[in-house]
């Protein structure tokens, strides 16, 4: 159990947004369907024939398409660095607030709450430590977490080399190379995140979700998250719920994914509820371009016009400050 001193002040930063504003509750206390996600055996990718390889990739391919998100088994990545990259996180986590947002642990990159939130619908009740790839190895950025260090940096390593495998399955879907795609889009260590995510038990869980609603703006990330539950996503119109898997891990799709492929693969809507209880810890692995990387899609007539990843950016932060909340892909449609 985490004491009570490692949680930020959420319920005080709660209740000013939440002063004088009225809150549709509806969203929160709808009930959502229980779903499985599709599980996909990636040993097939990795090491069976060829005939064992293309109905992989037609597995990722439909998945992608139909749900946005699915699971993947025999994945590749140790066991035991995912329990080791749980328990350094725990410990993490554990330090005292005052510690976590002042001593400039993981590059300055600790955040909670929603400082953009304009209403309590924008407010997630959620702690992370959001760092880039290129600052994992750098010493200064653990002060007394020094063991943290080496699990992060096989985490990330181990990561990476999964996102670019999917992406690669993806990528010839759509009848491209990985050349080609790598061409235009650079994504590598330079370039891509990870999010250490805590989700404090909520006293108000019909009112607050532990992260509100949202699209990913990567090309897809790839979460590893404990067995309490919580995550849903949008299926059919209708909210979902993921029974969590302990031997899987997540994949979604996210924003220029959905934009490269014309809207054959989808970036879907999804979000954490809020536990009154337990506490949710995840990690998530953000598979993102360079800030200069040229977004279009693969192929004519394209539903999008071009844009670079630092313009998406751009316009997702100033939706943010202007409304509390990400609009996303369909600023850039074509009119």
């Amino acid at each position: 159990m985490v004491a009570l001193e490692s949680t930020p002040p959420l319920s005080q930063h709660y209740t000013k947004v939440a002063h004088g504003r009225s809150h549709d509750r509806s969203s929160q206390s709808e009930v959502a369907c229980h779903h499985d996600l599709p599980v996909i055996d990636l040993a097939g990718l990795m090491d069976g024939d060829e005939g064992a390889r293309a109905k992989c990739a037609s597995e990722i391919a439909a998945a992608s398409s139909e749900w946005g998100f699915f699971q993947v088994v025999n994945h590749g990545i140790n066991p035991k660095l995912l329990n080791r990259m749980r328990r350094e996180q725990i410990e993490l986590f554990n330090a005292p607030f005052s510690r976590k947002s002042s001593c400039g642990i993981l590059n300055n990159s600790y955040r909670w709450g929603s400082p953009t939130a304009t209403a309590p619908d924008n407010f997630s009740w959620s702690e992370a430590f959001h760092i880039s790839l290129t600052k994992i190895s750098d010493e200064s950025c653990y002060a007394e977490f020094s063991s943290l260090r080496e699990v992060l940096v096989g985490y990330a390593a181990e990561m990476q080399k999964l996102a670019k495998l999917l992406a690669e399955v993806l990528i010839k879907n759509l009848g491209q190379t990985m050349q080609d795609f790598e061409e235009t889009i650079e994504c590598d260590e330079s370039t891509c995140f990870l999010r250490l995510n805590r989700y404090p038990a909520c006293p108000l869980p019909a009112e607050i979700s532990g992260l509100v609603p949202h699209t990913d703006s990567d090309f897809l990330t790839i979460l590893h998250q404990d067995e309490v539950g919580g995550l849903q996503l949008i299926k059919d119109s209708k909210w979902v719920a993921v029974k969590p898997n302990k031997d899987a891990l997540i994949v979604n799709i996210g924003d220029l994914f959905q934009a490269w492929s014309n809207n054959l693969y989808k970036s879907v809507e999804h979000k954490v509820m809020a536990n009154p209880k337990i506490e949710r810890f995840s990690v998530a692995y953000f598979l993102c371009p360079s800030y200069d990387s040229l977004i279009k899609t693969y192929k004519q007539p394209s539903l999008y016009t071009n844009f670079t990843f630092a313009d998406y950016r751009a316009k997702v932060q100033e939706d943010s400050r202007l409304f509390g909340r990400k609009i996303g892909l369909s600023r850039f449609l074509r009119s």
